[in-house]
Parts: C-alpha cells; sequence; structure tokens
C-alpha cells in the first residue's frame, strides 16, 4: 500500500481524518495525496479568471490544513480539481494509482442521526477505491483485533483483499472472519476463498437476516478495533447503497469501518 487519498471536507472533522492518515501512513511507510475539489458556475460578462482564484484558495486552504498537523515526515503532495468530488477521486486514481481512501465518517454539518455523509458515502458508493471511514474525533493506534463480515466466500476480484492483506503484513493482528448466511444463501456461497484462509485467524459462522444483524451479534464477542466489509452487489450496503448516506439506525460503528471492493 503506497499511495493513501485524503479528501478534505470542513474544518474540524477534516484535520482529525487527515491527522489519522498521516500517523497511519507513518506506520506503513505511504505516500498521502490530500485531495480537495471545487466547482464554480460562471456567468456572462464575468471580467476575471473566477477558476483561477477558487484553484489557489483551495490550494492555500490545503496548505493551511497540512501546517496544523503533525506531518511526522510522511510524504505529503496536495491536488486541488475542479469537478466533483467521485469524478476527481477517478480521475486522480486513473492517474497516479490510489490504493485506499481515507475519509472522515460525516462532516460537521451532518445530523446526528447520519453514520456515513455524502461525502464518504458517495465515494464508497460510486468508486472503486476501498475506503476506509475515520469516527470523528477518532484516533489512530496500530489494529490489532479486525472483524471481516461477508456473506459469500466467493472473491471474483483477485485484488479484493490487497488492502487487508497489507495490513495484516504490517501489524500483529488477529483477522476474525464473520460468514452470515443469510436467506438465499447457497453451498457455493460458504466455500472460502484460499486468500481468506491464508488471513483467518478464526471463522465464525453466523444465520442471520441481514450481514448487518450478524455483526451486531457478534461485534461485542470479537470486540475489533477495525471493521471490514465488502461493498458489492450481494454484499454488505446492497440496499444502503440505494443513496449517498447511510443513516445510523441502518448501520452504525464506533470504530474505522474499512470496504472493500
Amino acid at each position: 500500500m503506497q499511495h493513501i487519498l485524503v479528501p478534505i471536507g470542513s474544518t474540524e472533522s477534516a484535520k482529525n481524518s487527515l491527522q489519522y492518515a498521516i500517523d497511519f501512513a507513518h506506520e506503513i511507510n505511504a505516500k498521502i495525496f490530500v485531495f480537495r475539489a471545487y466547482s464554480y458556475q460562471s456567468k456572462a460578462g464575468t471580467m476575471i479568471n473566477v477558476d483561477a482564484i477558487i484553484e489557489r484558495e483551495t490550494n492555500l486552504y490545503l496548505k493551511t490544513m497540512v501546517n496544523a498537523v503533525d506531518r511526522k515526515n510522511v510524504d505529503i503532495k496536495l491536488i486541488s480539481a475542479k469537478g466533483s468530488t467521485v469524478e476527481s477521486v477517478i480521475a486522480i486514481d486513473e492517474e497516479i494509482g490510489i490504493d485506499l481512501i481515507i475519509v472522515g465518517a460525516k462532516s460537521n454539518s451532518m445530523k446526528e442521526e447520519v453514520f456515513l455523509g455524502k461525502t464518504a458515502g458517495s465515494i464508497a458508493k460510486l468508486t472503486d477505491v476501498p475506503v476506509l471511514t475515520v469516527p470523528n474525533n477518532y484516533s489512530f493506534s496500530p489494529f490489532k483485533n479486525i472483524l471481516l463480515a461477508f456473506k459469500s466466500g466467493i472473491l471474483k476480484n483477485k485484488n479484493s483483499l490487497k488492502p487487508l492483506e497489507s495490513i495484516s503484513s504490517k501489524f500483529n493482528i488477529k483477522v476474525n472472519l464473520l460468514q452470515v448466511k443469510t436467506p438465499g444463501y447457497t453451498e457455493e456461497d460458504l466455500v472460502l476463498d484460499e486468500r481468506l484462509k491464508a488471513l483467518k485467524t478464526s471463522l465464525t459462522i453466523s444465520e442471520n437476516g441481514t450481514t448487518f444483524q450478524g455483526v451486531l451479534e457478534h461485534f461485542q464477542h470479537h470486540n475489533p478495533d477495525l471493521l471490514c466489509v465488502f461493498r458489492r452487489k450481494r454484499g454488505f450496503f446492497q440496499k444502503l447503497w440505494e443513496k449517498n448516506t447511510v443513516l445510523k439506525q441502518e448501520f452504525y460503528v464506533n470504530i474505522p469501518l474499512l470496504i472493500l471492493k
């Protein structure tokens, strides 16, 4: 894992997620790309280059944010891009290759009942880059106990486990697998991919109406400091991805969430 992208939003939550990302990158020797998207609808008769002004102000904001945290000698690059956040993330990934996106679970402006805000939700929903969401005011510490929850043991994408494999190689961790048999599961779903077998410290099989219900049932027993799930058509957030925000009544954890693709 070499390149980590950190989208910057509102000041307080952005500073927290940026410091978390830097602390994480310091542990695994990765490079940080601090990113903010901007947009402006020009009006007829405008005499000045408003785009240039907004771009300059965006870069100044990014520099201010970076100067406000402990950089820990991590290699940090700044990226400002005109357009939507999702379109910009896709373009950045195509250009330099992003291994992981670290983003705050929600901005300060979001209502208390929201777990994932529009920025985190839309990035996780509409891009193919793994996303690590960080709760507000959460500080980084090396992972020790990871819970990976999933329905099917079939992995069609050979790269889907790369972030977890990278974390596992850097930290002395336990990876506890939780396979949830939901209505309509097949015997084929119960066969674990060899890459999952290679990661697992333990395997728990549960039968629940949804994957999230399985997580709720076994969360306290495993007491993880990182929850991992897959975002796929038959996966964890199948219904949640119908919109870009996720409410706490639909899903909530108070630890970082790694969304694999």
